[in-house]
C-alpha cells in the first residue's frame, strides 16, 4: 500500500539521486522493472549495469539517468526503510510509484501535489491517518499540507 507524509518528516532523503548515486547496485539497473521504467521515463535502453543508450545524450552512465528514475529505483530497491521525496520525480513517475506501490509497502514524501491521474487509487496519508480511495479525495487532503 501507499502510504505518503506531505511537508518535511524525519528519516526522509531529500535528494534522492544524490543517494542513488552513492548507494545503487547494478543488479538493481538490469531489474525488468528498472529497465521498463527506464525506458518509460527516461525514454532510455539499457545496454548493461553501467551503460545506458540515451536518444538524447548517446551512451551515458548510470548515475546520468533522471532524478525522477533515480528515485524510482530507490523506492523499487531500497531496503534501508528511508522514505524517499517522491517531489523529486516529475508526474511521469506516479503511475510508477502506485505500480511499486501494489508489490510492497511504500511510504514516500511529497511536498507537492503529484498527479496520480484520472483513476482511483488508495494511498494512506501519514499526516493524519486517513485513507483516501480517490483522487478527489487525495487532492483535497493533500492541499491542506502543501
Amino acid at each position: 500500500m501507499l502510504s505518503i507524509i506531505f511537508g518535511n518528516a524525519d528519516n526522509t532523503i531529500y535528494h534522492p539521486p544524490t543517494y542513488f548515486d552513492n548507494t545503487y547496485e547494478d543488479n538493481w539497473i538490469t531489474a525488468p522493472l528498472s529497465v521498463e521504467m527506464i525506458k518509460d521515463v527516461d525514454k532510455s535502453e539499457v545496454v548493461g549495469p553501467h551503460l545506458i543508450q540515451s536518444p538524447v545524450l548517446g551512451p551515458i552512465s548510470t548515475k546520468e539517468l533522471s532524478g525522477g528514475v533515480k528515485t524510482l529505483i530507490l523506492m523499487a530497491f531500497d531496503e534501508t526503510g528511508k522514505v524517499f521525496n517522491a517531489s523529486a520525480c516529475g508526474n511521469n513517475c506516479a503511475k510508477w510509484i502506485l505500480k511499486i506501490a501494489e508489490s510492497k509497502d511504500l511510504t514516500i514524501n511529497l511536498r507537492h501535489v503529484m498527479d496520480f491521474g484520472d483513476g482511483d487509487f488508495k494511498a494512506r496519508i501519514l499526516n493524519n491517518g486517513i485513507v483516501v480511495n480517490s483522487v478527489k479525495e487525495y487532492v483535497e487532503i493533500a492541499g491542506e499540507y502543501v
